[in-house]
């Protein structure tokens, strides 16, 4: 079966004339013309933006992501790559209305109109993994309906399989291979894939990104409709807005467009370093802005986690860059076990001042970041740093929300739009604000385990582990240690309760 998909990508490679892109290099140019006298019979009249997009296509949703992610970096893909590749982000073709009626079918298991009041059988939206319909609750709700598309799980497999036999060639035959841990990060990509093709999962994701954002000005999110969510059909509240990639008729709308931009800066900072849980899949064809400016997210299938560990030293990373000290930015990745515990400090010092110096204080259309990233690249390769497959799908979403930025406002500047975010959030995670809100949290677990301390201090008085080795005068002092200690501990519970009651 691998070979058959392998064969249907090498097919749409030439049918769709893609080895243009590949004989592209002037030192295998010269292959091109005898290449398109061998296949004289294909079509290749296209536009190579329209062929490529249409390849994408036909190959399935694991192609058609990268396409969307592609199409959101005009910095690093020509103008007409960029704009044909934006039709994949939501006009990717849609699958019949007969097999969306019959999906709700067997979903529901009665008849479509005792679900819906009214259901529109013309998809609004149509990307890689499912479609989007409006409909009206009997209640009056105006909703829309998310279909899985049919037979998409066996595709995905069949893709997955393939990337991961790729993978292990990359490991095997690559000197970078290991280093780059190209397989683990396919598992990690084939886990959040797999959790996007079970919508009630992606129904989770979006109510707790609700919830995080439920007093925000900045972020709104639908509400999800449990009762009408099943494994292949998700029903949220339907939002209005403009789409976020028309900036010129956002702008005519009275949208501060600069000002969106910070914004999303923001949303992506807060996602990341306060909740430790972000959207992972913003291109513009999941973002629309609502009438009063604010963001509005859809499409939660693909969600990143970071643990507080990873949040810690990202926080630590960032904030180091944004105010030039490249020292403790080296001393953070040793530190973190992401460069080997051997690195000479002053040496990744010196590399990372030589990649980040260049791009600070200018704006992003200034900004080459295909020239920065394959330096850091580099300079990853000469330290021996390994990929952390954990923050793959954060780099994928940084990508994209410079991408964004790059398209609204080509005047931000984003090290000056994040800093004083992230030295806010900092000080509220290590400074007194902090202190005050660990007590907090920490106090009713200290008043849970008070009452059992004298009965845990009897079963360890009573313990004598080194009977025979120790004199009785040892034992006492050992014990008077030991009640000392637990006064302390004590007392110190104490103190964090009264501040927890003051301060509550």
């Amino acid at each position: 079966m691998r070979f058959f998909r392998l064969f249907k990508i090498l097919s749409a490679v030439i049918s769709f004339g893609l080895d243009e892109f590949l004989l592209a290099h002037e030192s295998v140019s010269w292959l091109r013309k005898p290449l398109n006298a061998l296949l004289f019979m294909r079509n290749i009249s296209e536009p190579r933006a329209v062929r490529l997009r249409l390849a994408l296509e036909s190959l399935g949703p694991i192609f058609v992501k990268f396409g969307q992610m592609l199409s959101t970096r005009r910095d690093l893909m020509p103008t007409d790559l960029a704009d044909e590749l934006a039709k994949l982000q939501d006009q990717v073709p849609p699958f019949s209305s007969r097999i969306a009626l019959s999906i709700l079918a067997a979903a529901y298991h009665k008849p479509l109109l005792e679900v819906f009041k009214t259901f529109d059988e013309t998809p609004i939206a149509s990307a890689s993994v499912a479609q989007v319909h409006f409909a009206v609750l009997h209640d009056g709700r105006e909703v829309a309906v998310k279909i899985l598309r049919p037979g998409i799980t066996r595709i995905i497999a069949h893709d997955i399989a393939l990337l991961k036999v790729a993978a292990d060639l990359i490991a095997s035959l690559w000197a970078d291979g290991r280093r780059l841990k190209p397989r683990l990060v396919i598992e990690e990509f084939e886990k959040h894939l797999n959790d996007e093709l079970d919508l009630t999962r992606e129904a989770a994701n979006g109510s707790q990104l609700r919830r995080n954002f439920a007093s925000s000005n900045l972020l709104l999110v639908p509400e999800m409709f449990w009762d009408y969510c099943t494994t292949d059909v998700m029903v949220m509240q339907r939002m209005y807005g403009m789409p976020i990639s028309q900036v010129d008729a956002l702008r005519t709308a009275g949208i501060d467009i600069p000002k969106l931009a910070a914004n999303g800066v923001e949303i992506f900072y807060t996602q990341v370093f306060r909740d430790g849980f972000f959207h992972a899949d913003m291109h513009p064809g999941n973002v629309m802005v609502a009438p009063d400016g604010r963001y509005i997210a859809l499409d939660f299938g693909i969600m990143g986690t970071l643990t507080d560990v990873d949040k810690n030293y990202l926080a630590q990373n960032f904030l180091a860059f944004f105010r030039r000290d490249y020292k403790r930015v080296a001393e953070v990745h040793i530190e973190s076990g992401w460069a080997p515990a051997e690195t000479r400090v002053d040496e990744l010092e010196s590399a990372i001042r030589a990649v980040c110096e260049p791009i600070f204080d200018r704006p992003l259309r200034e900004v080459s970041f295909g020239r920065v990233l394959l330096r850091l690249f580099q300079t990853s390769r000469r330290f021996g740093i390994e990929i952390q497959p954990q923050l793959v799908l954060l780099q994928k979403t940084l990508l994209n929300i410079e991408g964004l930025g790059l398209q609204l406002d080509p005047e931000l500047d984003l090290w000056k739009t994040a800093k004083p975010w992230l030295e806010r959030w900092m000080s509220e995670q290590i400074g007194w604000r902090g202190l005050i809100r660990s007590f907090k949290e920490e106090a009713p677990r200290y008043a849970s385990i008070l009452p059992h301390l004298p009965r845990l201090l009897h079963q360890r008085l009573l313990e004598n582990p080194t009977a025979g080795l120790e004199s009785n005068m040892q034992q006492l002092l050992a014990q008077q240690k030991r009640r000392n200690t637990l006064l302390t501990i004590m007392v110190g519970i104490l103190l964090l309760q009264t501040a927890w009651i003051l301060l509550g």
